[in-house]
């Protein structure tokens, strides 16, 4: 814990924490070779995943600084102070979509760095919300303020709520396809579309297409009015007078 009273720079207050964080990374070994943190040699483990030990910094504005003296001394400090305590992105699968950002904050190698006042703990104490956590941005009580933000145990919650919020989506979609399909099958097959009726030959009466198995292809042309053999046959015919003069003549459609 460190207390400000404004006897030093910003700059000097904030180049405090970095020294905490090398005293932090030391690490020894125990008589059977393994290595851990050399603070825990002389405190106990924090119990908190992730992270070295919280520092607290008290302010202790006095009579002569005004609040937005306060205010731009505690800006100043978190600022210069960010590479210690704000953690580093690590992209995670899980996102729905192209445009979700989806990751956490790995806060292995951060320190907690927690803001409070003297004129907020004299009136109520430590346990009501004057901890102010870098990185927050809220006054908060101080288990709250210790929690790391959007780490990692954090993303794992909120991957598994959008994978169960998927495996609903799929179960509605495969109970929605399932009663469709039953639908389907109880209605009753469509009846088929009668064939269209064939035009009748203007002289036989028949099909105007020709009997069923009937090879048109010595016939002559469609005329649109007679079926194959009554046009062959009208073709057969002797010519009258006139024809014989003139030619036969096409009869209009």
């Amino acid at each position: 814990m460190e207390v400000d009273s404004r006897t030093e720079s910003a700059d000097t207050l904030a180049a405090k924490s970095e020294k905490y964080l090398r005293h932090f990374r030391l690490k020894s070994k125990n008589p059977l070779g393994s290595e851990s943190p050399v603070w825990r040699t002389q405190y106990p483990t924090t119990g908190r995943g992730g992270g070295h030990p919280p520092v607290v910094v008290a302010f202790n504005p006095g009579t002569r600084t005004g609040p937005q003296a306060l205010k731009n001394r505690m800006n100043t400090v978190m600022e210069l102070t960010r590479p210690v305590w704000s953690g580093s992105y690590h992209g995670a699968g899980g996102g729905s979509g192209a445009e979700e950002r989806d990751g956490y904050h790995d806060y292995d190698d951060t320190i907690p760095l927690l803001f409070t006042t003297l004129d907020r703990l004299q009136p109520s104490g430590p346990r009501t919300a004057v901890w102010w956590r870098c990185g927050h941005g809220q006054w908060e009580n101080l288990p709250n303020a210790l929690a790391n933000p959007a780490d990692h145990d954090a993303w794992h919650t909120h991957d598994e709520q959008r994978r169960r919020q998927r495996d609903e989506e799929r179960e509605q979609q495969h109970r929605e396809w399932a009663a469709e399909r039953e639908r389907w099958a109880q209605e009753p097959d469509p009846e088929p579309e009668p064939a269209p009726e064939a035009a009748s030959c203007e002289r036989c009466g028949g099909p105007i297409t020709g009997p069923l198995g009937y090879d048109p292809e010595f016939a002559p042309p469609e005329d649109g009015r007679h079926c194959p053999s009554c046009r062959t046959d009208l073709r057969q015919q002797y010519p009258t007078l006139r024809q014989a003069v003139f030619g036969r003549r096409r009869r209009s459609k």
